[in-house]
Formats: C-alpha cells, sequence, structure tokens
C-alpha cells in the first residue's frame, strides 16, 4: 500500500492512466508557417479596428437615407365645448366643437437634392477613410512581417556567433592559460560572448514585440503563436516622378479627402442660398361646431416662414468662410501631398541603389568567413584581432543587410500609400 500511495503523488492522474493503458497522448501538432500575402488577409479580414470604419459608413448611409427622405406629415387634433348665448346673456345653445387638420411641409425644387449630394459626400468621406485605413493596415502587416523575419535572422546569428565564443572560452577554461596572451585573448573572448548575448537577447525581444503587435492587429491573444514562412524581397524600381505625381493626385487619400470636403461645403454653400426660400407647409383641415345648430367647415391652409430675421445672410457667410476654408486645406494638401511623393521617390531610388550594391550571397559569404576565421583560430593561424573582427562584421553586415532592405520595404511602403502604384519592392514572396 505504501508504495502505491507513493507511486499516485508521484505520477498524477493522467500519466498514472497513460502508464496503464500504455497508449500516449499525441502531441499537438506545430502551426504550419503562415506566408506574408496569407497573414495580411487574415489580419484585414479579422482586425477589431475595422469595425469603427464600417460602423461609419453605416452611420453615412443612415445619413443618406435620412437626407433624401421628406420631413413626416404631423396631424393636429383640438376638441372643446362651444357654448353660444344672446346679446341678452341667455343660453342660446352648447355643444362639441372639434377640428382635425394634417400638414405636410414641402421644399423648394433643389434643397432636397442639395441635402442629398451633402449626405453623399459624407458616405464617399467614411469608404474613404476605410479604405486608407486597410491600406495602411496592410502596409504594416508587411513591415512587421519582414521585420520580424530579420529579428529572427539577428538573433540567429548573434546566437551562432556567441555559441563560437562559449565554446572557446570553455576551451580556454578547460586548459590553464600560459602567459599574459592566452589571458588577454581568454578576457576578450568572454566579453565578446557576453556582449553577443545581450545582442541576441534584443534582437529575441523585439521578435516578440513583433508578434505582440501583429497579434492585437489580428485581434487574437497577444502571446498566440505565429510561424513566418521564411520571406525576402523582390526588389524592384523606384518609378518616374511625373507618373508618381500623377497618380498620387488621384488616389493620395488625404488629397481626396481635402477635395471631397472642398465639393460639400460648395453644396453646402448652395443649399445656404436656397435658405433664402424656406419651404411651406399645406394644411387641409376639417372642423365642426355643434352648438344650436350643426356648422362644418372644410378648408386648406398654407403657411410660409418670413426670412425677416437676417439668419439667412449670417448662414450664408459662415457657409461662404468654411468653403475658403476647405480650399485653403486642398492647396495645402496638395504641397503635402507633392512634397511626400517627390521625398518618397528620392528615398526609394536611394534606398534601393543601396541594396543592389549588396550581392545576393553576401550573408552567406560573411557567415562562412566568421566560420572560417573560428576554425583557424583554433588552429593558430589566424590571431585574435583578426577572428574578433570578422565575427563582428559578419554581424555588422547582417544588421546592415537587413536593415537596408527595411527602409526599402518602409520607402515602398509610403510611396504605394500616396500613390496607390504596386512596386515590385513590396512583394514579399515566401
Amino acid at each position: 500500500m505504501k508504495s502505491i500511495s507513493f507511486f499516485l503523488r508521484l505520477c498524477p492522474l493522467p500519466g498514472l492512466l497513460l502508464a496503464l493503458t500504455g497508449r500516449a497522448q499525441p502531441a499537438p501538432e506545430p502551426a504550419a508557417p503562415a506566408s506574408v500575402p496569407a497573414l495580411v488577409d487574415h489580419l484585414l479580414a479579422h482586425n477589431p479596428e475595422i469595425a469603427f470604419y464600417e460602423a461609419e459608413i453605416d452611420a453615412a448611409q443612415a445619413g443618406q437615407r435620412a437626407a433624401g427622405a421628406r420631413a413626416n406629415p404631423e396631424l393636429s387634433l383640438s376638441v372643446g365645448r362651444k357654448r353660444v348665448t344672446d346679446p341678452a346673456g341667455v343660453l342660446a345653445g352648447e355643444g362639441t366643437a372639434w377640428s382635425v387638420s394634417l400638414s405636410q411641409t414641402f421644399e423648394w425644387p433643389g434643397r432636397l437634392s442639395l441635402r442629398k449630394a451633402i449626405a453623399n459626400r459624407d458616405l464617399d468621406l467614411a469608404e474613404l477613410g476605410l479604405a486608407r485605413f486597410k491600406a495602411a493596415l496592410a502596409n504594416r502587416a508587411r513591415t512587421l512581417a519582414y521585420g520580424l523575419h530579420a529579428a529572427h535572422e539577428r538573433a540567429a546569428a548573434a546566437a551562432a556567433v556567441a555559441a563560437r565564443y562559449q565554446a572557446l572560452r570553455e576551451l580556454f577554461l578547460a586548459r590553464e592559460p600560459g602567459g599574459i596572451t592566452p589571458l588577454l585573448e581568454a578576457r576578450v573572448i568572454e566579453a565578446q560572448e557576453l556582449t553577443l548575448q545581450q545582442r541576441a537577447t534584443d534582437a529575441r525581444l523585439a521578435a516578440q514585440a513583433a508578434v505582440v503587435e501583429f497579434n492585437q492587429l489580428r485581434g487574437l491573444p497577444v502571446d498566440a503563436p505565429l510561424t513566418l514562412a521564411p520571406a525576402k524581397l523582390a526588389l524592384g524600381s523606384a518609378p518616374d516622378r511625373a507618373v508618381a505625381l500623377a497618380a498620387a493626385r488621384e488616389n493620395t487619400f488625404e488629397f481626396r479627402a481635402a477635395r471631397i470636403e472642398l465639393e460639400q461645403q460648395g453644396l453646402v454653400v448652395s443649399l445656404a442660398r436656397g435658405e433664402g426660400r424656406p419651404g411651406f407647409t399645406v394644411s387641409p383641415y376639417l372642423s365642426q361646431e355643434s352648438a344650436g345648430d350643426k356648422v362644418q367647415t372644410l378648408g386648406l391652409g398654407l403657411s410660409l416662414p418670413l426670412p425677416v430675421g437676417g439668419r439667412t445672410g449670417a448662414g450664408i457667410a459662415a457657409a461662404e468662410a468654411r468653403r475658403r476654408q476647405a480650399g485653403t486645406a486642398v492647396l495645402v494638401a496638395q504641397r503635402t501631398m507633392e512634397r511626400a511623393v517627390i521625398t518618397s521617390t528620392h528615398r526609394l531610388a536611394a534606398k534601393l541603389a543601396e541594396a543592389a550594391a549588396w550581392s545576393p550571397d553576401a550573408a552567406r559569404r560573411f557567415r562562412d568567413a566568421a566560420e572560417l576565421a573560428d576554425r583557424h583560430y583554433r588552429l593558430g593561424a589566424v590571431p585574435i584581432s583578426t577572428y574578433v573582427e570578422l565575427q563582428n562584421s559578419y554581424l555588422g553586415a547582417i544588421d546592415s543587410l537587413y536593415a537596408t532592405q527595411q527602409e526599402v520595404l518602409e520607402a515602398a511602403g509610403t510611396l504605394q500609400l500616396l500613390t496607390g502604384l504596386e512596386f515590385g519592392a513590396v512583394e514579399i514572396q515566401p
């Protein structure tokens, strides 16, 4: 009995069942690596913030329906008692008096269409906001995905070099250093190992931060696993500046929004001028009095507000001021757009030229050189200075390579948001 109770304390219930049945549960299969395009599509389909812009579109569509509808008719009903007396004050008759009327307000021609046009511009702005957010989201997803890939590569390179330093340090500790030179070399190797361990840790933390942000953008728990398939940039060429500017005038979201707002303010001015001809109300009515004689009245009423308070002129002046502001906003947006396009085009061209200077096998050649230096240093054919320089050069080359490609991706993404053009440089291939 003691042996059984001891076994139960050591082996929890699931383990006991497995031990008794002799069958082990299959291990969970790791998640298949996802390509960058698949991650971008998943992010656009499940990002929780998209619901905000979709709700804005729904609100604009509701406003569009409300702007195209006429005012609701009004039903009025009154009832009372009527008493009729003669000049001497003698009651001549008494009875019920009631009246009912139906009122409908009609707009002058053109005002209803102006309100609908203004509501249509609100819908255009809402749809443009959703398209802007999706484009920025896809660009951010591509940048994050490639940043995650680069962080993994940096961490792997730093870990590999740190492992070499660790093996050398253990080799030095295994044998007693004879002389000042071996002792100093051991200290150099130990210092380099500590530095590279910090470097590898920083790269792993950057990868974890990218995973957390990616999961938040996808609406998943922050600790959800994410396995990225190997990715690389398909570097293309920068577009011609004239072509980029022409495309930006049609596709830059901020510039398009400023133009839509200017059109909307022009419609608001026209509507404000139409307030000088206000709507009129038609009211058919029926009334009946039964105090003595029974009297019925059927008629038609017409009411029209008189614009004598000066509110119409003030409304027109305010609308004109808003339109001038919108015109200035369009000019500012155009200047900002042109400056951003020219700057982004130059930056993309410069970064593409910088990336083209790297040979396709640059990372492999630097890695082979670092491994070769490690082997020959152990044989005594390479001094410690050359060994350390080659290891640091390998890591520096890896950092510079991925930093350059990241800058190419960011510049191409910015230019794509401005122009709507597709560049080969932004295509990430698994």
